[in-house]
């Protein structure tokens, strides 16, 4: 079914225009049409200058982030030093990991009632989609165009997965890419099946791996999502990728991290005497997938899908630190409103059918930042759920209705290339891609 647009114009519109004028409002995308919300209070903020002018009297500078030095890697590259012994010691320690994190997001929820039921339905729902996974999986140990676990910091996790385009001819466009997964369990392997697609196109993508709950709190994983795009920026070249063309992109918890992480380093280069490592100005655009971006609406729906409150405030430092970072909020401060000029244009995309994090969060976000000058569109799925959008569909093949999305805004320069829509292979049958939707847990 086709996608709901919803653009968000950068100029104010008359009061009650007639239906056949809302076209005149041009958006970022060229098949969208007007939409016109209920503005969102602003909030006073006052809590935010606070927090703000505490952030400017701590240091800064991203002195952890190795933006200046020479690329480091763990595990392969794709060169031909790579061994059999090599791939296999690395997926062993991959799928060590994997599990760790599954145990740890199992210790942490508890296993009462309905995180029984929510497990089973995960197990029934990763069988469904195993044949797509065992393909993907293969392709992300032993394709060649894949670069493992590049360091990026001196931080635990400070690794990222490059996926470069077979074709090597000049300097090509990058998706930095920060994946979800609760703010527990997220991990850079997730961005694989992203990666692979958008390589196909001539499109190098960087999965940022970082620090996850209980091994950091928010403000870590931000600070991590930093050092990587700081990496991205500064040596990107050195793998074929455009530096002048570079766009941030984060799904479900990656998406609130990557907003949190363009919103701060803005407000960072509106101070005086700040050091920074990477500019918001390097970023093109930022695509935020199924995220969720005011905390202070969030929260409850969260316990209520038993990513419970005790824990929610762990990860988000206390009760007192949502509106911190929550990037909604941030932009409505009344010291810091001048940030949003600064900002990138936003695009988010989102599922209408997503129990996990509602599509009125993203509609919610970019409302505001239309509001207050920002450029700032949302495009709906119809039906679509929280993974729908980032798995079954890149998994049924064929030409994926999001995917064209992105890659018309990464592209928009060159007609021919974007024209071309790609039929990608099928990865699930039709039928195990149906009883996933129906059984998913997200």
């Amino acid at each position: 079914m086709a996608s709901q647009i919803l653009p968000f114009s950068y100029l104010p519109p008359p009061k009650s225009p007639p239906l056949a004028k809302q076209a005149m409002y041009k958006p970022l995308l060229s098949r969208a049409s007007s939409f016109n919300g209920s503005a969102l209070a602003t909030n006073g903020g006052g809590g935010l200058t606070a927090w703000y002018h505490n952030k400017r009297r701590r240091s800064n500078s991203d002195n952890n982030c190795l933006s200046a030095l020479p690329d480091r890697t763990n595990g392969t590259d794709g060169g031909d030093d790579s061994t059999i012994a090599q791939d296999v010691s690395h997926a062993a320690a991959e799928t060590f990991l994997l599990t760790r994190l599954c145990l740890k997001l199992l210790s942490y929820l508890g296993v009462g009632y309905r995180w029984i039921t929510r497990f089973m339905a995960l197990g029934c729902y990763a069988f469904l989609l195993m044949p797509g996974f065992l393909q993907v999986g293969y392709y992300y140990f032993f394709s060649p165009h894949v670069r493992r676990s590049i360091v990026y910091g001196d931080q635990p996790r400070n690794r990222l997965d490059l996926y470069l385009p077979k074709n090597s001819d000049g300097p090509k466009p990058v998706v930095a890419f920060v994946t979800g997964g609760a703010w527990i369990i997220g991990y850079k392997a997730w961005g694989s099946l992203l990666g692979q697609q958008l390589s196909e196109r001539d499109i190098i993508v960087a999965c940022i791996d970082y620090r996850n709950f209980p091994q950091g709190s928010i403000s870590d994983m931000v600070k991590d999502a930093s050092c990587g795009i700081s990496y991205i920026c500064n040596h990107i070249a050195e793998y074929g990728g455009d530096p002048n063309r570079i766009y941030l992109m984060g799904q479900s918890a990656g998406a609130h991290i990557a907003a949190c992480t363009l919103v701060d380093q803005v407000v960072k280069e509106s101070g005086e005497g700040d050091s920074v490592s990477w500019s918001s100005s390097q970023i093109n655009a930022y695509f935020g997938l199924s995220g969720g971006y005011n905390l202070l609406s969030l929260v409850d729906h969260f316990h209520s899908r038993g990513l419970y409150r005790s824990i929610f405030l762990s990860i988000m430092e206390g009760e007192e630190s949502l509106s911190q970072f929550s990037p909604e909020l941030v932009v409505q401060n009344p010291n810091l409103k001048h940030i949003v000029a600064r900002l990138p244009p936003i695009i988010l995309f989102h599922g209408t059918a997503d129990y996990s994090i509602p599509s009125d969060a993203s509609k919610s976000f970019a409302e505001t930042l239309q509001r207050l000058g920002g450029k700032a569109e949302v495009i709906l799925y119809e039906g679509k759920t929280h993974t729908d959008l980032f798995l079954q569909d890149p998994m049924r093949g064929g030409v994926d209705e999001m995917f064209e999305d992105i890659v018309s805004v990464v592209l928009g320069g060159d007609s021919e290339v974007v024209g071309k829509s790609v039929d990608r292979r099928r990865l699930v049958p039709e039928f195990m891609l149906k009883l996933a939707h129906w059984v998913s847990p997200f």
